[in-house]
């Protein structure tokens, strides 16, 4: 029998739903709502509702019967995303990747390796 270790956090930061009055909402969640009266005069009210995305999660993987080690920690603020996952590679190497991403820039991220690849020989059951 293997043991697997997983250890999975997420801490999610609440989120506020404030008015705002602009229509643009470049991938934010948003809602409206309409108030309508019907008593002899009818009136209308138009809100929007915007929540700030917030949130920051981690998680980690290491399984010793199988040698799947990774790991991930991102969070966002707003626009801003920023994060880094690992993982080891068959041949015995790790690779890094951190990445940024935001509405200046885009998505960016920066790749490396750490270790020396080893030559893997398959093993035969006969």
């Amino acid at each position: 029998m293997f043991s697997k270790v997983v250890l999975i956090a997420t801490v999610l930061v609440a989120v506020t739903a404030q008015p705002q009055g602009h229509e643009h909402h470049h991938g934010h969640a948003s809602s409206s709502q309409s108030i309508k009266q019907h008593h002899g005069k009818a009136t209308e009210k138009h809100v929007e509702y915007y929540s700030h995305p917030k949130y920051e999660f981690a998680y980690k993987v290491e399984d010793p019967h199988t040698g799947d080690k990774k790991s991930q920690h991102e969070s966002r603020d707003g626009d801003v995303v920023k994060g880094v996952y690992s993982l080891h590679e068959p041949d015995g190497t790790v690779r890094i990747v951190e990445y940024h991403a935001d509405k200046k820039s885009g998505f960016n991220a920066n790749v490396k390796r750490e270790g020396h690849a080893k030559h893997i020989v398959p093993e035969y059951h006969h």
